[in-house]
């Protein structure tokens, strides 16, 4: 990176934490990981300015809110899931911080917190590991208040014998509950999840999914499938998640865990998703040997977009191919820019 646009970055990212994690309605701000993710993938200084100057003005980003609450060690989990609480949660961090040192931080808090993975539709998530990507121990801090702060709990385990460790089987089997078809689909990821485990067809949904050794691999292609298929926004969540998932593993002993929280709270988006069909196996083969810009093509047209998601996908996919080797990753960023046709089922 170059050193201007380095300078640029950290500027930007040190005004962050004074921006409310979220904006109106409780939409995630994504403004400091997409920032990184713009700089990674070749942003300008100017870009860089420009882009936060328009993010701030369209999302209205708000001020971070202040707390009345004391949150320790004793109490953390009685302030779950609220989000006035984000404050004080920041300052509980940050004694964890100074006490135990980042890697040591996250290695106690990650598998505490992975039952509420779902927390700000798997925002909280991505905000931990952009902290790790760039290196801000600060931000580290600032991701498990905010994940602790818009807790969404998972469905817990209740001894249910596994449907599957494919994650696609148990895709299918969520889709497949007629209880799914009734209910109201909402804006936010996080309110179609949190009602789709109020349903009785849901109270052993934290079983269905067997987060065996490969796990990870497993969920990762699934996702790729399913976005690949549809463009859909929950499959882009589902894509992007699994690398923040794997950017954390090293960080900590519970990745099998968050995983299968994290595959549950994807396959209760089928609902919002509209009920995808998924492809053949030759059908996904033919579309990794479609025609395809590089990467360097990609970077430069995402680095010139204002939408934050289409700089998280990109960077995600960019990432994700370097660990699985699938070509797959490059046409599904490309297919996101527009830069090559629709893939067919």
């Amino acid at each position: 990176m170059q050193p201007l646009v380095q300078k640029t970055l950290d500027e930007l990212l040190d005004r962050m934490p004074h921006y409310g994690s979220e904006f109106a309605g409780t939409y995630a701000n994504h403004a400091p990981m997409v920032l990184l993710a713009l700089a990674r993938l070749g942003g300008s200084s100017d870009r860089l300015e420009r882009f936060f100057s328009f993010y701030d003005e369209s999302k209205q980003l708000l001020p971070f809110a202040t707390s009345k609450v004391v949150i320790d060690a004793d109490n953390w989990r009685d302030h779950l899931g609220d989000r006035s609480a984000e404050e004080a949660y920041r300052t509980f961090f940050s004694t964890q911080l100074a006490d135990h040192g980042r890697d040591q931080m996250l290695a106690r808090w990650l598998p505490r917190l992975a039952p509420g993975i779902g927390a700000s539709a798997f925002h909280a998530l991505m905000r931990a590991a952009y902290s790790v990507i760039g290196g801000r121990h600060t931000e580290s801090v600032n991701a498990l208040a905010y994940w602790c702060a818009t807790w969404l709990a998972m469905p817990v385990t209740t001894g249910t014998p596994p449907i599957s460790g494919n994650p696609v089987t148990v895709l299918l089997h969520a889709a497949a509950l007629p209880s799914t078809r009734t209910l109201t689909i909402k804006d936010l990821i996080w309110q179609n999840m949190q009602d789709a485990f109020a349903l009785p067809d849901f109270s052993s949904a934290g079983d269905w999914f067997e987060a065996g050794d490969d796990a990870l691999a497993d969920c990762a292609s699934a996702a790729l499938t399913l976005f690949a298929a549809t463009q859909d926004f929950c499959a882009l969540h589902a894509l992007t998640g699994l690398h923040w998932i794997r950017v954390l593993e090293p960080y900590h002993d519970a990745t099998p865990q968050m995983v299968r929280h994290f595959w549950t709270g994807v396959v209760a988006l089928m609902n919002k998703m509209e009920y995808p069909s998924l492809p053949a196996a030759h059908s996904v083969d033919a579309w990794r040997s479609l025609p395809c810009p590089d990467w360097e093509e990609i970077f430069a047209c995402a680095s010139q977009s204002l939408d934050e998601h289409d700089l998280s996908l990109v960077f995600s996919c960019s990432q994700e191919e370097k660990i699985y080797g699938d070509p797959l990753y490059r046409r599904v960023a490309a297919r996101r820019l527009a830069l090559i046709p629709e893939m067919k089922i």
